[in-house]
């Protein structure tokens, strides 16, 4: 068993956090001394693994104990994500030691390397790398126009007036703005939903990223919201009040959390296409119980939902979710149910 103390050490965190992560009912510890000390067993450590683990892909503290409690969560699955994590940094760590290698080969022989040599070397620096291979980025524009590129550097600025003059995010001047701003990440994705996922995945997490674009945290959330109320806007059209509050009130609550389930569907279509799994009707369960969060289970309003969807592409442009995640999780409770019948009977 370890104090609170050594498991702060051990694990490179401060007792406050480990106090904090008690106070929410995270991690607490399995026994105490009879001196009231905090003490921590196998299990205990364990658990905080998988907390730091689910942090470091972005997770925020308030979704990660439902996170741990899903069959998602479970210490293999959060193992072999963190592996597959790894994986891809060793991929980008040997593409830069070998651009780096041909750099100081360069060198030594005394060599002046040219301009696209040393644009290469920095390109392998960019955030861009951590998200996309060297293969996407020729097919982002985002990535090779620099028109593009100084227009979303105007948008920022704009962006940045809006949220420091005060403008509401669900005024119509907000809301106006956010659909000129999706249609650029549409324009600038080349209209590919897995692209627009990771931009909003590299937004969200990178603080180079935040850097580069002049985003700050905070205006990265003011225009989330902003997008959000846009497209409330258009769900109104289709659905009673009181559901589009109720979405208003789920988006506050779990934004960051769609993302992460969104990225972790992405990963499991690559390895399981026919959403064959365990994981990928965990991953089913999860996107359907957190929609019935959104939406209710009003057959009425369910239906509505999904026509507005299918008849309004402003409600899918910049989701990151196209028709092929909607298809790998259809297909994942179908064989998920299919499974529940052969067992039944």
């Amino acid at each position: 068993m370890l104090k609170v103390g050594e498991l702060a050490t051990r694990a490179g965190l401060t007792v406050r956090t480990l106090h904090h992560y008690d106070s929410l009912g995270l991690l607490r510890p399995s026994a105490r001394s009879d001196a009231g000390y905090r003490l921590y067993n196998r299990d205990d450590v364990a658990r905080l693994q998988q907390i730091q683990a689910l942090r470091a892909f972005g997770l925020k503290l308030g979704d990660i104990g439902a996170y741990l409690d899903s069959p998602a969560g479970s210490p293999l699955a959060i193992v072999e994500r963190q592996l597959a994590e790894l994986e891809r940094q060793i991929r980008e760590a040997a593409q830069m030691r070998t651009q780096l290698l041909h750099l100081r080969s360069r060198l030594a022989r005394g060599e002046q390397p040219d301009l696209s040599t040393w644009l290469t070397t920095l390109e392998h620096m960019t955030m861009y790398e951590h998200y996309f291979s060297q293969e996407e980025l020729a097919r982002l524009p985002l990535y090779q126009n620099r028109e593009a590129q100084l227009e979303w550097q105007e948008l920022v600025r704009t962006a940045q007036s809006l949220k420091d003059s005060g403008t509401d995010p669900a005024s119509n001047e907000a809301t106006t703005f956010a659909e000129r701003w999706l249609r650029c990440v549409e324009r600038d994705s080349g209209g590919d939903p897995d692209f627009v996922l990771r931009l909003t995945t590299m937004a969200a997490r990178d603080a180079a990223g935040e850097q580069e674009m002049r985003m700050s945290p905070e205006l990265l959330d003011y225009m989330r919201r902003a997008m959000a109320e846009m497209r409330f806007k258009v769900y109104g059209r289709f659905l009673p009040q009181e559901t589009v509050e109720r979405m208003r009130q789920h988006e506050l609550a779990h934004s960051d959390a769609w993302i992460v389930l969104a990225n972790e569907i992405r990963g499991c279509m690559a390895g399981d296409p026919d959403a064959r799994s365990d994981e990928a009707k965990a991953l089913a369960r999860r996107w359907f119980g957190m929609f019935t969060d959104m939406v209710g289970d009003d057959p009425e309003v369910v239906a509505q939902f999904r026509k507005a969807s299918a008849t309004e592409p402003l409600l899918r442009i910049g989701t990151g979710i196209g028709d092929d995640v909607i298809a790998f999780l259809r297909n994942a409770m179908q064989n998920m149910h299919a499974h529940e019948r052969r067992t039944r009977y």
